[in-house]
């Protein structure tokens, strides 16, 4: 069994040290440190001051592990346990490593262990830094698999950055050609989902201020033409119906039966990208004209997936922003958006009797209740005070201060006090447009409650009370909106226009490896090939051109290699003949010197021709040691030869 070197087990350790970085923040604490433990030892192996430990050792070693995965996940076989108990094994199998096979197989260990990283997220950053580890592992195996083992580590990485070169090609076309299959390709479910952050089904004082801080992207849309005004963007989602004196909650969802929208302007198309959140509401432009094939439409028009959202997800859709919804309001519809507790908030109860006691229609009543808000002193504010019981009250007759949840919610309740039905509407309104990649960046920040009230004649009416208060939260965004000593997130701050611009150049970047890598599903090859070769393919269409493109390259980069070696043989055949001319000079070359040594002793014994004698010599070592010599530098050095006389 050849042993390793020392510096063929400092590459191995430092290449799979590069891999556990990368899971170290998904990896439980001791599977690190197991692993930072067997390499040292393994190193002072290599140094001689430890012996590997026997099987006596392992085995108890192997069990504890196996123990540690079960408590520190509760099974063996899910995503967060697998991948520990993948990093806990590799650990252990550097203990007992000792020639070149054991450095094949952890190498191989190491390339799979860092692809287990997509199962984790598939983001630009972790794609390029795996190419370190993944450029290190390749040295490594060609380090532990060429005959010289001390082969220099900067011609190690430039063979190994030789040999990725070499596979892009192919790589390229098995990405752009391979049938692809419905679904993430990395569609492990995940365990726990209590990161993800949204808006909820329920509404509460305070609870989308809390978004309002997070500058965490919701969605990104890209429009088909012209967008409209940032004022016109009302991204429609959960809808809510009950209320219990202090929280919001929307009812079960139900089906809407198919019937036409009445619209009065032309749909609006666009594409939404939208990030997971673990809900199933998607989002869409106040109305929706048509939806995807994987929404379903609720009775008050909010668009549900099918299942919980837990993967990025692209759809297109279709709105009209001129509508008018629903003509017609049945019994149980009517009770829900009249239902109040029944105590609680008397000032707001005696303001909607007397609204509804002045005033001859609903229509005027709404808009008397629009004037009250803007005749007030309300501020619009991320932190508004604490409300406690009679919140309605509070806010309206005492303090004052509030975000859009408060507008919304007491506005509703006076609507209803005052005998008309209302709803509360929540989802997200405006957004960033990114000039860098021409589409529309929703965040979290953006999230946003308003109302519908319902008008005989009419039907369902949008009011958004925060507009009477803070219209440049509608017609210019959140950020514009609130002043400047408000806790907003460092990426909205209107002071920050660089650091703002920094990450639209990155969205945008980052945006395209999500659309055109991580998004390259099904749908998106056939338009891809559909625009390439003018016509749709079918299936056995697509795998026949890529077989012949995988055929095509590898009979290329043959070729080229093939070329390469011929000039390769045509030096090795110059310099042969070089050694054969000193060789009837009496000077022979053996078979322990190299070629720069040989060349020192011949120029020493042949000093009238030393000169050009360490020339050919070093240039020979250079041309067939170094990076590929190009066909002319061949030539130059087989003219050398040729013109070389003793």
């Amino acid at each position: 069994m050849n042993h390793l070197a020392t510096h063929q087990t400092r590459l191995l350790l430092i290449s799979l040290t590069l891999i556990y970085g990368l899971l170290a923040m998904h990896l439980p604490p001791w599977v690190t440190l197991l692993f930072m433990a067997a390499g040292g030892w393994r190193y002072a192996v290599t140094l001689g001051r430890l012996k590997l430990p026997g099987m006596f050792l392992l085995l108890p070693i192997a069990a504890l592990v196996i123990a540690g995965i079960l408590l520190s996940h509760g099974s063996l076989f899910e995503r967060d346990a697998s991948v520990s108990l993948l990093a806990a094994m590799m650990a252990l199998k550097l203990l007992e490593s000792r020639g070149r096979r054991d450095a094949m197989l952890l190498v191989f260990l190491g390339y799979f262990l860092g692809i287990t990283s997509f199962l984790y997220t598939q983001s630009l950053l972790v794609g390029a830094y795996l190419l370190v580890p993944v450029l290190a592992l390749t040295a490594t195996l060609i380090s532990s698999n060429h005959p010289n083992g001390n082969l220099p580590t900067m011609l190690l990485f430039r063979r190994a950055g030789q040999m990725l070169g070499q596979s892009v090609p192919l790589m390229l076309a098995l990405f752009l050609l391979f049938p692809r299959v419905p679904g993430p390709l990395w569609g492990v479910p995940e365990t726990d989902h209590s990161g993800m952050t949204g808006l909820s089904d329920q509404m509460s004082p305070g609870s989308i201020s809390a978004l309002g801080r997070s500058d965490s992207v919701a969605f990104r849309v890209e429009f088909q033409s012209n967008m409209p005004n940032l004022s016109r963007l009302y991204w429609r989602g959960p809808v809510l119906w009950h209320y219990d004196g202090r929280t919001w909650t929307a009812g079960k969802p139900i089906p809407r039966p198919p019937q036409p929208l009445q619209t009065g302007s032309s749909p609006v198309r666009y594409t939404v990208t939208m990030e997971p959140h673990n809900r199933r509401w998607l989002f869409m432009l106040d109305l929706p004209a048509s939806i995807p094939a994987e929404g379903i439409l609720t009775q008050d028009y909010q668009l549900l997936a099918r299942h919980p959202v837990t993967a990025r997800l692209r759809y297109q859709g279709s709105s009209s922003l001129g509508y008018r919804l629903d003509s017609w309001l049945s019994p149980e519809q009517r009770l829900l958006a009249l239902q109040l507790p029944l105590f609680g908030n008397p000032q707001t109860r005696a303001l909607g009797a007397t609204l509804a006691g002045s005033h001859e229609t609903d229509a005027k009543i709404v808009q008397t209740a629009l004037r009250l808000l803007r005749g007030q002193p309300f501020r619009y504010t991320l932190t508004p005070p604490l409300l406690g019981a009679n919140a309605v009250d509070k806010f309206l007759f005492q303090t004052r201060i509030g975000f859009c949840e408060h507008f919304a919610g007491s506005f509703v309740f006076l609507m209803r006090a005052a005998g008309i039905p209302a709803r509360i509407v929540t989802g997200y309104q405006g957004g960033e447009i990114n000039p860098s990649g021409h589409y529309l960046l929703v965040r979290q920040a953006d999230a946003h409650a308003w109302t519908e009230v319902w008008i005989e004649g009419n039907g369902w009416v949008r009011i958004d009370p925060t507009a009477a208060v803070a219209p440049q939260r509608i017609e210019s965004g959140i950020a514009r909106a609130l002043s400047a000593d408000q806790a907003m997130p460092a990426l909205m701050r209107a002071n920050l226009h660089w650091l703002r611009q920094i990450y639209l150049h990155w969205d945008a970047v980052n945006n395209g490896w999500n659309q055109w890598v991580l998004g390259y599903d099904q749908e998106r090859q056939i338009e891809f090939l559909a625009r390439l070769t003018g016509q749709l393919l079918s299936l056995q269409q697509i795998i026949l051109g890529l077989l012949f493109t995988v055929i095509g390259i590898i009979l290329t980069l043959t070729l080229g290699l093939l070329h390469g070696g011929k000039s390769r043989d045509k030096l090795q055949a110059s310099y042969a003949k070089f050694c054969r001319k000193l060789a009837d000079a009496g000077v022979n070359q053996q078979s322990f010197e190299g070629p720069l040594d040989f060349g020192r002793r011949a120029a020493g014994l042949l000093p009238a021709q030393g000169p050009v004698i360490r020339h050919i010599t070093n240039r020979y070592a250079v041309l067939r040691y170094g990076r590929t010599p190009g066909q002319a530098k061949i030539e130059a050095f087989i003219q050398l030869v040729r013109k070389f006389r003793l």
